[in-house]
């Protein structure tokens, strides 16, 4: 099983969103909204509150 990049969420095999770099670094997402919160808003996980 993979983890969610943003939130660490543990994430079933088959599902979630793999974004990959032009450097080559590949990060997983569980959701669309974990996807937004960091790469288009580049939010941190520290600051949001409904992250562990």
């Amino acid at each position: 099983m993979s983890k969610c990049s943003f939130c660490k969420k543990d994430m079933p095999r088959g599902t979630g969103l793999l974004f990959v770099y032009k450097s080559g670094k590949s990060v997983w997402f569980c959701s669309r909204k974990c996807e937004m919160h960091i790469l288009k808003l580049k939010r941190k996980p520290q600051t949001t509150k409904w992250v562990k």
